[in-house]
């Protein structure tokens, strides 16, 4: 239909994950479908893909642990990529590597486990993108507190079902997010679940 919205929603199954395109000024709205279930969320700019959204640069832009609706994220040349506009849980973490073939193998004793590191790969590679320039996630809805003697704990998240964080794309963007496949520590409630992304003109409600 002429003039109407562009309206497009991914299912991510659980401990896999999901590519997605977003065009600069659109809304992209990550959901904790069941709860309790991180997401660890990767963008690259369309238009030039050695630029990626970069928490390491986000932290020191925000001189902040923590992500609240107006932050705005950068990326690695610290230009915004995106906005927070909406946000029902505002626990996230944006220090935590993605878990990866050598986190089951060293700490577990496991091989051949799903993770962030493979899934993001597996998502993107469709969409040209080296698997070497996968850098650390945005890990939404991850419980990382740390005490005043500057201990880190990986707790349960806060989120319940339904949960989300919405963003507006600044640039266009390819991105992914993988619905995090551990379930050895607390972090997913050890259940996991699907999570759901929406990419629209509109801003969501």
């Amino acid at each position: 239909m002429p003039g109407a919205t562009r309206v497009e929603e991914i299912v991510v199954p659980a401990a896999h994950a999901r590519a997605f395109e977003a065009r600069a000024g659109e809304y992209i709205l990550v959901e904790d479908v069941a709860g309790r279930q991180i997401g660890d969320f990767v963008a690259f700019n369309a238009d030039q893909p050695d630029e990626w959204l970069s928490p390491s640069h986000t932290r020191v832009a925000l001189m902040s642990m923590r992500l609240k609706p107006g932050d705005l994220l950068v990326s690695s040349r610290r230009r915004p990529m995106l906005e927070v506009v909406a946000d029902t849980v505002g626990v996230h973490d944006f220090s935590v590597p993605a878990c990866d073939p050598s986190r089951y193998e060293l700490f577990f004793g496991i091989t051949g486990h799903r993770n962030c590191q493979e899934n993001l790969a597996e998502a993107l590679a469709p969409h040209g993108v080296d698997p070497v320039q996968i850098r650390d996630p945005f890990n939404l809805f991850q419980n990382s507190p740390t005490s005043a003697a500057g201990a880190l704990s990986l707790a349960e998240p806060v989120s319940k079902a339904g949960d989300r964080i919405v963003f507006r794309a600044l640039v266009s963007l390819v991105g992914a997010v993988s619905a995090c496949p551990q379930d050895f520590l607390p972090v997913n409630g050890f259940r996991i679940t699907d999570l759901r992304i929406r990419v629209t003109g509109e801003r969501p409600c």
